[in-house]
C-alpha cells in the first residue's frame, strides 16, 4: 500500500486521542500533555466515556460523537478494545491511526482482528505497541516520549520506543533537529518501507535515520531504501550484531552467513549507510546532511596543532580516504601567507598561534585546490586565540566559498568541551558539522565516502548477465531424483553434476557403491586418488574421518575405504553409508583454496558467499556476502572485500590467480539461486584456484523439502541481454 492514506501522518490538521485521559501519570494523560505543549495548532479531540475537561481540547464520549473525522487518531485503549475502535474510526472516515496499545498478538488473535477491522476502510495502522509519532515542523508530539525535539531535517524511524527519548536529547545537544520521529512498534501494517517512502517524499527531510531490529517484507524494504537513497542519505543502525545465528545448518556457508552480516550485505545493496553505534548514527547524520557534494576521496587537513592533524591522519587509515597531495600553486599561496615554519605539506599546520585571518587564507587556498575533495579544519584551544573568532572566520570562508560555487564538504573538529560549546552553534548555522575528537572527524569523512559509494552503486547499471548456456533441465532432474528418494542432501556426485550443468569445472569423480567397488572406480581415473564417504547423515566428512587423500593406487584407495567404513560404523552406527566418492587427487601446488556457496537467510532469502576456504574456514572467517542476482562487477567487488583477494592478485613470484574464473563461479551460483529456490544450502569447499583456472574439489547441496518452494529473491532477477 506504501503511501496510500499516509500523506497526513506528518502534517495532520486535527488529532483525536482515543483513550485520552486527565489521570496524572497515565499514558493517555502524557500524550495529551505532549500534544498541548508541543504547539500543535489544530483541534485536539479527546474520546473517553468519562467526561474530561482539559484546557485546549474538546471532549467526546464516543467516536461517533466527534464533530468531524480527525486527520490522525492516536489509540490508547486496552488491547481487546482496539479492533472495535478501529472499525469505528474507519467507518467515521479516519485514514490513519497510531496505536500505542500493547498486547495485540497472533497468539491471542487480536493482531489479526485489528487488521481485519481496518482493512475494509483502507485505514492505515502505525504500531501497535509503539511510543508514538512526532512531527516537529507542525508542532505535533503525539507520543509519550520525554523531551521536545527541535524542527530540522532528520527523520528517525525506530523499532525501539525506549531509545527515542535519549536520541532526542542527544540530537538537541548537537544542534540537530527532526522532520519526524516514528516509533514503529510491532509493524502490524505500516512497516519500515512505508515510512522510508514517506520521508523520501517529505520536503523537510534531508536524511533518514533507521534503528532496526528486524526487517519485514524484505523485497519491499529493499525497493523503498534503494529509491530513497538515490535522493537523500539513508543511515541505519542494526541491533543484534552479536546475536546467535539461529538453528544449526549443514553447510559452512550457512554457518558463516549470520543474520547480522546478511543485513550488512543487504543494506549495502540498498544504498544504506550502515553505522555501528548511536554516536556514529548522529555523526553520520550531521555530516551527510550537508556533505552531499563529495566528488572523491582526497582529504586536506587544516589545523593549528600538528599532533591533532596526525591523529586525524592515523584514524583515516582505518577507512578508504586518502590524504590529498596539494598542488604546487596551492603551496605557493600558503607559503605567501603562513609563517616560514608551517608544515609545507598536508596536513597544513598553521602553528599554534594561528589567528583567524591565517585560518581564512589557508582555508581559501586549500578549498580552491582541484586535488582536494573535502577539508577537515581543526582547532586546538590556546590562550593566544579566541575559539569564537576562529569559528566565525571559518564559517565566513566556507559560506563565501559556497557563494562562489565551491561546494566541497568541510568538516570541523574543535577539541575541548568549552571550545565546542562556543564554536558549535556558529559552525552549525553555517552548515559545517563539528566533532570533538580527531578520530570522530575522520570517521565522519568515512561516512561521506560510504554514502558516495552507496549512491554510485545505485546509479550503476542493474545486474545483467550475458545469455547463459546452463543445462537447467539436467539440474532439475538431479533435484527431482533426490526428492523422489526422500532426500534433501544431494550426494557429492550429484552436487558436482549440478554445478557442472551451470558451467562450474569440477574434479572428475566416480561413485563406488561399496568399498569393494572402489578399485573399479579408480580404473576410470588417474592416480593418485582421494576417497570420501558418502552418507546422507554426514555433512562434514573430514570431521568423522571420512576423507582419505594422496592414495597412490587402487589397492590403497580400497583399503582406505574399508578402514573408513569401519571407523564410521563404530562412531556413527546410525549413519547410512551409500557409497564412496573416488576422485583424482589434485596436487595443491601453488593453488589457493576458496569457499563459495549459497545459503538461505530467513529475511533476505538466498545469499552468495566467497572467501578463504579449506578446513579452517570457520576459524579464518574471511568471507564476503552478496545478494543475487550478481553480475561480474558485483562478483568482483565481493572478492575484493576478502583478505585472500590480496593473495589472488599475485605477489612477489606468485602469479595472479584466475580471478575471472572465481567471478564466473559466483555468477553460476547466482544463476542457480534464481533458477532453483529448491537449493537452500550449497558449498564448494574447496574451490581450487590458480593461474590456470578454477576447479571445485568438493561440493555439498541441500534442497528444500517443499516440492514447489517460492522464489525468495528480494531483488528482481537480472535482465538477460
Amino acid at each position: 500500500m506504501s503511501l496510500h492514506n499516509l500523506a497526513t501522518l506528518l502534517s495532520p490538521t486535527s488529532v483525536a486521542v482515543i483513550g485520552g485521559s486527565d489521570h496524572p501519570g497515565s499514558v493517555g494523560q502524557v500524550v495529551v500533555e505532549n500534544l498541548l505543549s508541543g504547539g500543535f495548532a489544530g483541534p485536539i479531540h479527546l474520546v473517553n466515556p468519562r467526561r474530561l475537561s482539559v484546557a485546549g481540547t474538546t471532549w467526546s464520549a464516543s467516536i461517533a460523537d466527534l464533530p468531524q473525522p480527525p486527520d490522525l487518531a492516536v489509540v490508547i485503549v486496552p488491547a481487546a478494545a482496539v479492533p472495535p475502535v478501529l472499525a469505528e474510526l474507519g467507518a467515521a472516515g479516519v485514514k490513519v491511526a497510531v496505536i500505542l496499545s500493547a498486547g495485540l498478538t497472533d497468539t491471542n488473535g487480536l493482531r489479526q482482528a485489528m487488521l481485519d477491522a481496518a482493512r475494509p476502510f483502507g485505514l492505515r495502522i502505525v504500531g501497535p505497541n509503539g511510543l508514538g509519532l512526532l512531527a516537529p515542523h507542525v508542532g505535533l508530539n503525539a507520543s509519550f516520549a520525554r523531551g521536545a525535539p527541535r524542527p530540522g531535517g532528520l527523520a528517525l524511524i525506530s523499532q525501539s520506543g525506549a531509545l527515542i527519548g535519549g536520541l532526542i536529547d542527544w540530537a538537541t545537544t548537537r544542534q540537530l533537529g527532526f522532520s519526524g520521529i516514528v516509533s514503529v512498534g510491532d509493524m502490524a501494517e505500516v512497516d519500515l518501507a512505508d515510512l522510508i517512502d514517506l520521508f523520501a517524499a517529505d520536503p523537510h527531510t534531508d536524511a533518514i535515520l533507521l534503528y532496526i531490529e528486524g526487517v519485514t517484507n524484505a523485497a519491499k524494504f529493499m525497493a523503498s531504501a534503494q529509491a530513497a537513497a538515490r535522493i537523500k542519505p539513508v543511515i541505519a543502525l542494526k541491533a543484534g550484531r552479536n546475536a546467535a545465528s539461529g538453528k544449526a545448518v549443514r553447510s559452512h556457508t550457512g554457518a558463516l552467513a549470520g543474520a547480522y552480516d546478511v543485513h550488512v550485505c543487504a543494506f549495502e545493496r540498498a544504498g544504506i549507510v550502515q553505522v555501528e553505534s548511536l554516536t556514529d548514527l548522529f555523526d553520520a547524520a550531521a555530516v551527510l546532511r550537508v556533505g552531499q557534494g563529495l566528488a572523491g576521496d582526497r582529504l586536506a587537513i587544516v589545523t593549528n596543532g600538528g599532533g591533532a592533524g596526525i591523529l586525524a591522519l592515523d584514524a583515516m587509515t582505518i577507512g578508504d580516504g586518502v590524504l590529498a597531495e596539494l598542488a604546487p600553486q596551492t603551496l605557493e599561496r600558503l607559503n605567501a601567507v603562513l609563517p616560514a615554519v608551517w608544515s609545507h605539506s598536508n596536513p597544513v599546520d598553521l602553528i599554534g598561534d594561528a589567528p583567524v585571518e591565517r585560518y581564512r587564507l589557508a582555508l581559501d587556498a586549500v578549498l580552491a585546490d582541484e586535488g582536494v575533495d573535502a577539508v577537515l579544519v581543526m582547532n586546538c584551544p590556546t590562550a593566544l586565540t579566541e575559539p569564537r573568532e576562529i569559528a566565525q572566520g571559518v564559517a565566513a570562508s566556507v559560506v563565501a566559498a559556497r557563494g562562489r560555487g565551491m561546494l566541497k564538504p568541510v568538516i570541523a573538529c574543535w577539541l575541548g568541551d568549552a571550545n565546542q560549546d562556543v564554536a558549535g552553534p556558529i559552525l552549525s548555522a553555517a552548515g559545517i558539522p563539528m566533532f570533538g575528537a580527531p578520530d570522530a572527524a575522520a570517521r565522519a569523512f568515512g561516512h561521506l565516502l560510504a554514502a558516495r559509494r552507496a549512491k554510485a552503486s545505485l546509479t550503476a547499471a542493474p545486474a545483467r548477465s550475458a545469455p547463459r548456456a546452463d543445462d537447467r533441465a539436467a539440474a532439475a532432474a538431479l533435484i527431482q531424483a533426490a526428492r523422489s528418494q526422500g532426500r534433501t542432501l544431494l550426494n557429492e556426485i550429484e552436487a558436482k553434476d549440478l554445478l557442472g550443468a551451470y558451467g562450474v569445472t569440477t574434479v572428475p569423480t566416480r561413485l563406488a557403491a561399496t568399498a569393494g567397488d572402489v578399485a573399479t572406480a579408480c580404473a576410470q581415473l588417474a592416480p593418485p586418488y582421494a576417497v570420501k564417504i558418502v552418507s546422507p547423515q554426514i555433512s562434514h566428512k573430514s570431521d568423522v574421518g571420512g576423507v582419505a587423500l594422496n592414495l597412490a593406487d587402487a589397492a590403497a584407495a580400497s583399503a582406505a575405504a574399508e578402514a573408513m567404513a569401519a571407523r564410521v560404523a563404530a562412531t556413527l552406527p546410525d549413519a547410512e553409508i551409500t557409497g564412496f566418492a573416488v576422485q583424482t587427487m589434485i596436487p595443491a601446488g601453488r593453488a589457493h583454496e576458496l569457499i563459495v556457496g549459497l545459503a538461505l537467510d530467513a529475511t533476505f532469502g538466498p545469499v552468495v558467499m566467497v572467501g578463504a576456504g579449506g578446513k579452517g574456514v570457520e576459524v579464518l572467517k574471511d568471507h564476503a556476502l552478496g545478494l543475487p542476482p550478481l553480475d561480474g562487477d558485483r562478483a568482483r567487488a565481493m572478492i575484493a572485500r576478502t583478505r585472500i583477494s590480496r593473495l589472488l592478485a599475485g605477489y612477489r613470484d606468485e602469479p595472479r590467480a584466475d580471478i575471472e574464473g572465481v567471478v564466473a563461479t559466483l555468477e553460476a551460483l547466482s544463476a542457480i539461486a534464481v533458477d532453483f529456490p529448491d537449493v537452500v544450502e550449497l558449498d564448494i569447499n574447496p574451490l581450487r584456484v590458480d593461474a590456470d583456472g578454477v576447479m571445485a574439489l568438493d561440493a555439498r547441496i541441500v534442497i528444500s523439502q517443499d516440492s514447489s518452494p517460492a522464489l525468495r529473491l528480494v531483488l528482481p532477477p537480472a535482465t538477460v541481454e
